[in-house]
């Protein structure tokens, strides 16, 4: 099997050698840049699977490396960065990131999100030739052919911009959508997305049609700040504090 290639792009030495050990003994294949200039250059001539980026670079800031990158770029791209204010990890995801990790990470932590990043770059690429027709992961299946939506193979009514949150996180499972870029896909591009408010009703309501305790969410997991994201459906549906609103 090829091996995935990960562009890490980190001007801390010490950090980029514990990554660089950290990847290849997980049989990943590593390209390296300490600048942003390096970053672009490695990526246009290897196209890696994945990119990390830390934000800061001593030539260009990595908000605007990330900006350059999602111009053709379609792969993965995972901050990590020692920048842990909400307002930088929203733009960045914003932006184009797929994910955000804070500094100091988990080894494992680090991997796992790969793993998810990479899992769903190869849904969206087998899409684009067999486009998936419906989200399943426990009880819980959308069909986006029909708008329909079943929870242990009953019916569950919701309504029209209920169903159009559920089909938004569904369609990208383990990915982290922004409360600003969920406003803006449902309610349209003119609406008040610095007022969370109308999304978090929306949503409390459709955890309490779909979710068996909706306190403890299974489906509909929320990033503290940040946004929201539907579970996996390959993975193993954990209940954590870190999901509850």
């Amino acid at each position: 099997m090829k091996k995935r290639t990960i562009l890490i792009v980190e001007d801390d030495g010490y950090i980029a050698d514990i990554l660089r050990s950290l990847l290849e003994a997980n049989d990943y294949r590593v390209l390296f840049a300490t600048s942003g200039t390096g970053a672009l250059q490695l990526a246009c001539s290897h196209v890696p699977d994945v990119v990390l980026l830390d934000l800061g670079l001593p030539d260009i800031d990595g908000m605007r490396v990330l900006t350059k990158l999602r111009k053709w770029y379609e792969g993965p791209v995972i901050i990590v960065s020692a920048r842990n204010q909400e307002r930088e990890k929203v733009q960045a995801l914003d932006m184009g990131a797929d994910d955000y990790i804070n500094k100091p990470f988990s080894a494992s932590e680090l991997l796992a999100r790969i793993r998810v990043a990479l899992r769903q770059a190869d849904k969206i690429s087998a899409s684009s030739a067999s486009p998936e027709m419906s989200y399943a992961v426990g009880d819980l299946t959308v069909d986006f052919q029909n708008s329909r939506v079943f929870v242990a193979h009953e019916e569950i009514h919701l309504t029209r911009l209920e169903y159009r949150i559920v089909e938004l996180l569904a369609r990208t499972p383990g990915k982290v959508l922004t409360h600003d870029y969920i406003i803006s896909s449902v309610w349209g591009p003119y609406a008040q997305s610095d007022n969370n408010l109308i999304l978090r009703v929306n949503i409390a309501n459709i955890r309490r049609k779909i979710e068996k305790n909706h306190n403890t969410p299974r489906y509909i997991l929320a990033e503290i700040g940040v946004g929201y994201r539907m579970a996996e459906a390959e993975s193993r549906l954990e209940e954590s504090d870190k999901a509850r609103e």
